[in-house]
């Protein structure tokens, strides 16, 4: 997916997006910036920020790049409120300030923090103990001031970062007006162990198990989003039956993640029956998983060029099986909550985000197309030949919790279908690309030939060596779009790494959603928008 790059001067940065808003480009995917301090050649300045947009007709994306002189520029929040959040990362990591910001606070690392941490004078190794906790008093009341609240009568309540219902480390602080929630901030940060600045110390291909902790219940699904945006970099086509299983993964990963939600969604309203229905045959699937790649939870199966193996024998049969389980699983919990008037009651019309505020928040994947916006990258944006395969978009109509779940049930439909089209006409061949400078050589070419031993020797300290670029791909992923944006410098290790994470958008929205509805609604909003944390806070 090429990108069209395009550098203007800083004082002119906020009007320039403005008008590009103005022209189609509505949906804010990510802000970033990057230090060149230690880049291989010489730039305008030491720091420059990046905005990635993408239009409206779902097809386009432009990237915008600014020199910055000073660490101090407009926010564009009041155009994208996706940008809240996004802004706030930039200040966290790199220092950057966006003038008339609502709330310029970290975001991903603790408030007494020291340094921010990717700048390049940042040294990885330098740890910092801090222990005191923010009570987001402060915060709260700036919030409730800025939505002219009085707190008189208000109870203050902390549901989570420990509460079972958060869903992970999520703490979300809450003022209540009896049972309805009137003004909410979350916290976020507890799980950030610094996956983007760990990538610039390590070779592409040692990047892939840090990949898998990032939506750690579909793992492959980020495994391949790195390594494709690795391999588009590198001009590379890998074999059609690397493409097909690549699909056939991301299906399944599609359906283990959705099979999870489902089953800890039901559980919060009190259906502890469709969890068992729905969470037996994800287990099939971590087993299935387990065979093929070594490992149930972090497979780290991607590389560069290829993956680590080919199917096994018998494959074919055991993921035969492991469909059959996921169908009767799938039909039986629907079978409880269809007519149920307890599920209706607890999920329509709840937790609802209009089709206008999705976009504006940077919502992604299944929760963006719950709001009635048919957008889903396999058929705006194909890759790996999903122009090919016969699947419908799910879409839902007013964006609630009815519309996230029932979108994610027949999003397991469609990738079961989906699936078996790729079993049906899997092409022959090799999975891995014929290419010594990027695929780590046979065995038996390490232990007979010299000519062996220099290459994995090569490729395992130096790693594949990537053209000095700037390049962001992505790929629809169970949450939403997954993208990397990699700078490259012609070494072995990327320069910069920053991900595009569908979760870290949407537990921004997620505040907004719940204020003005009922406490123990917001639990069930929380968890139909499917948070992982590990690709949140990264």
């Amino acid at each position: 997916m090429m990108s069209k790059y395009i550098t203007i001067l800083s004082k002119g940065l906020y009007s320039f997006i403005k008008t590009k808003y103005e022209n189609g480009f509505n949906y804010l995917l990510d802000i970033t910036a990057i230090d060149y301090s230690e880049y291989e050649t010489e730039h305008k300045q030491q720091y420059a920020l990046v905005y990635i947009l993408r239009h409206q007709d779902f097809k386009q994306v432009i990237i915008i790049k600014t020199y910055i002189s000073s660490l101090y520029i407009d926010s564009i929040s009041d155009i994208f409120s996706g940008a809240n959040w996004l802004e706030r990362e930039v200040y966290d990591q790199y220092g950057i300030e966006f003038n008339n910001h609502p709330n310029m606070r970290r975001v991903l690392n603790h408030r007494e923090f020291v340094g921010f941490p990717l700048r390049k004078s940042y040294p990885i190794t330098k740890g910092q103990l801090l222990y005191e906790v923010d009570d987001l008093l402060d915060e709260m009341k700036n919030h409730l001031k800025y939505k002219n609240i009085k707190d008189k009568d208000l109870m203050f309540l902390n549901i989570g970062p420990a509460h079972p219902a958060s869903h992970g480390t999520i703490r979300t602080y809450v003022a209540l007006d009896g049972e309805t929630i009137a003004a909410a901030i979350t916290e976020i940060g507890y799980l950030h162990r610094g996956f983007e600045k760990s990538c610039e110390n390590h070779t592409y291909n040692q990047i892939v198990p840090y990949t898998d902790r990032l939506n750690y219940c579909s793992a492959i699904s980020n495994n391949i989003a790195f390594v494709k945006t690795v391999e588009e970099m590198l001009n590379l086509d890998i074999t059609p039956r690397a493409k097909a299983i690549r699909v056939m993964l991301l299906e399944l990963s599609r359906i283990e993640d959705h099979l999870v939600c489902l089953a800890a969604i039901l559980v919060d309203m009190g259906g502890l029956t469709n969890y068992w229905y729905i969470y037996n045959p994800r287990e099939d699937i971590y087993d299935l998983l387990s065979k093929l790649t070594g490992a149930r939870l972090t497979n780290s199966f991607m590389r560069v060029g290829g993956m680590a193996n080919d199917l096994y024998d018998g494959f074919k049969a055991d993921l035969k099986n492991v469909l059959i389980k996921v169908k009767e699983g799938i039909d039986e919990a629907l079978s409880l909550i269809k007519h149920n008037r307890i599920f209706h009651d607890r999920t329509q019309n709840i937790g609802i985000i209009s089709a206008k505020d999705a976009i504006n928040a940077s919502l992604t994947g299944p929760n963006l197309r719950a709001s009635g916006i048919s957008f889903d990258m396999r058929k705006d944006n194909p890759y790996y030949g999903y122009e090919n395969y016969d699947f419908d978009v799910v879409v839902g109509s007013i964006g609630d919790v009815y519309d996230r779940i029932m979108v994610r049930f027949e999003e397991i439909t469609q990738s079961t279908s989906i699936i078996k089209q790729v079993m049906k006409n899997l092409p022959d061949g090799e999975v891995n690309i014929k290419d010594a400078s990027v695929v780590l050589p046979k065995k038996e070419d390490v232990y007979n030939t010299i000519e062996g031993v220099m290459n994995q020797f090569k490729l395992i300290i130096d790693g594949v060596k990537v053209a000095s670029n700037e390049y962001y791909s992505s790929i629809e992923a169970t949450n939403g779009e997954l993208g990397f944006f990699i700078v490259s410098d012609g070494s072995g290790t990327p320069y910069k790494v920053k991900v595009k994470s569908p979760s870290f958008s949407a537990i921004a929205a997620y505040p907004s959603m719940i204020e003005g509805s009922l406490l123990a609604d917001s639990i069930l909003t929380l968890g139909s928008l499917n948070i992982i944390a590990g690709e949140m806070d990264r």
